[in-house]
């Protein structure tokens, strides 16, 4: 999976979890997800805890936090 499609997993809308990034589709945070795996969680531990996320999904948060924090602007679509 590219970059730019890890990417598109990620919505931010500002009528769901207040705008905040969260995984396509669900309720989910990125910075929760991102929470995890400072934590030390590993992405099987992640999948345990939340079994409708796939690999991808978790991918899609660290690219997420990639751009950020390379001080890029992560232009995504709403919903």
């Amino acid at each position: 999976m590219t970059h730019e499609e890890l990417l598109a997993r990620i919505t931010i809308d500002p009528g769901v979890c207040h705008g905040k990034p969260c995984i396509r589709g669900r309720r989910i945070w990125v910075s929760l997800i991102l929470g995890m795996l400072e934590g030390g969680m590993t992405e099987q531990d992640i999948l345990a805890e939340y079994p409708e996320l796939v690999v991808e999904d978790i991918r899609a948060c660290l690219a997420y936090a990639n751009e950020l924090a390379r001080g890029g602007f992560v232009d995504l679509l709403a919903g």
